[in-house]
């Protein structure tokens, strides 16, 4: 990925250094393991600890012959460790190394997801309880609905991303497995104490059977959970972006001092940042596909997974990471215009409160079919005329027949349609002192 769209933090974690420290310590690990159990001498476990290390630049030089990244790695670490290096590595092949290795970065990756997941909620949980009665328009189809509260909408992403952070969880824990049972994981030329120790050191748990690979469903359900948390991220992003179209002007990114939004007219205010994260997402989720085709491999195992994986594992993880960052800054400093809402709620003249209409003309005695097209007609005329709803009900003989100018005038209560805001709220949050301060 490229820097403008990375954080250190992320990218350090697929670094080549921060790769071949795990590639050292794998190794080194397994043979304090095989010298626990008399499998080469401990004289030599020790040996690669204390003068163990490797050179990036001869790793690489050495690959360019060999052309075997492991081999050029056991080489260097060769060329540094003498002549106890000969244990190295014994009955090892390399997707041990290798396979192992992408687990630990894939769990350290997902530790610094959920930190961003994590600061998303917050912000979401912050800014939800703000608006929680801030009265909006709901849309469906794009076209005003019936009102809720910009709170609402807000704990609708608080409760999806909290879902996001549970599967994540749970695509972290089926992740984190280590293989070090051979070439075809069999074990045969191992102890199975030997992975079970390498994978205490380093925080994973055994792969339960392996071939020469830790079988790759485990990775494809890892990027089909990203691909999930990237959607969230765009759905909400889309639905700022929606925010801020100058038709409504109801919320915006910030917009701070010295900012310009573009090169040609000065007055602009795009919402660039949710933009962006709209094509992150697209990328995260670009790497499902090849996830999923990378299950199916030949036998016991062949390399058409590893070119993919070298690229979109880093890829992915890099763009969710900064998106997940970018996100959480976005909802922190969302300029709200409550103004604004309240004039897009009151644009139609009251349509929106139509299906209450509805619902009191049946309990009047009126058939619902009857009662809609009472309902309709007058919305239709208010819709293509303007004017006053509500009057115009009064107003129509069919229903002042069953209600009254008072109780036309009840159904226009914006309240009625909040009643239930704290009920939904402590779903979402649990309970809380604000609950039943509606």
């Amino acid at each position: 990925m490229i820097p403008r769209y990375s954080r250190p933090e992320m990218t350090s974690i697929w670094s080549e250094q921060s790769k071949f420290q795990i590639w050292f310590e794998i190794e080194a690990h397994a043979c304090d393991a095989m010298a626990e159990l008399g499998m080469i001498p401990k004289e030599a476990a020790k040996a690669v600890w204390e003068r163990g290390g490797f050179d990036i630049d001869r790793i690489n030089e050495i690959e360019r012959e060999t052309k075997h990244d492991v081999i050029a790695f056991l080489t260097s670490l060769a060329e540094h460790v003498g002549d106890e290096a000969r244990f190295v590595h014994q009955g090892m092949t390399s997707s041990d190394v290798l396979d192992t290795t992408l687990a630990v970065q894939m769990a350290r990756a997902s530790d610094l997801l959920l930190d961003g997941i994590d600061r998303l909620l917050a912000a979401l949980r912050t800014r939800a309880e703000e608006h929680r009665y801030t009265a909006t328009i709901g849309r469906s189809h794009g076209i005003h609905a019936e009102p809720t509260t910009f709170g609402l909408k807000l704990a609708t992403f608080f409760a999806e991303f909290a879902r996001c952070r549970t599967r994540l969880v749970a695509a972290r824990e089926e992740i984190a497995t280590c293989a070090i049972s051979g070439a075809v994981g069999t074990f045969a030329h191992l102890d199975p104490a030997v992975e079970t120790h390498v994978a205490e050191k380093l925080g994973l748990v055994p792969e339960p059977v392996s071939t020469q690979v830790i079988p790759r469903d485990r990775h494809a359900m890892f990027f089909a959970t990203l691909g999930v948390i990237a959607s969230s991220v765009e759905r909400l992003a889309t639905e700022i972006r929606h925010l801020q179209r100058t038709e409504l002007r109801e919320a915006e990114e910030f917009f701070s001092a010295g900012q310009k939004g573009s090169s040609a007219m000065p007055h602009k205010r795009n919402p660039v940042l949710t933009e962006n994260l709209t094509g992150l997402a697209r990328i995260v989720r670009a790497s499902v596909t090849p996830a999923l085709e990378n299950v199916a491999l030949w036998h016991e195992r062949d390399i058409s997974h590893s070119s993919v994986e070298r690229v979109f594992g880093p890829d992915a993880t890099i763009a969710l990471d900064f998106a997940l960052q970018r996100m959480a800054v976005v909802v922190e400093k969302l300029v709200v215009y409550s103004d604004a809402m309240q004039e897009n709620l009151d644009q139609l003249g009251g349509l929106v409160h139509s299906q209450q209409l509805l619902l009191a003309l049946t309990q009047k005695g009126v058939s619902r079919e009857d009662a809609y097209v009472y309902v309709q007609r007058n919305a239709m005329a208010t819709w293509k005329e303007g004017g006053s709803y509500r009057d115009r009900l009064k107003a129509d003989a069919d229903v002042s027949a069953s209600l009254t100018e008072a109780e036309i005038d009840a159904l226009f209560d914006l309240n009625q349609h909040f009643r239930h805001v704290d009920t939904i709220f402590a779903r979402v949050f649990g309970a809380s002192d604000n609950d039943g301060a509606g």
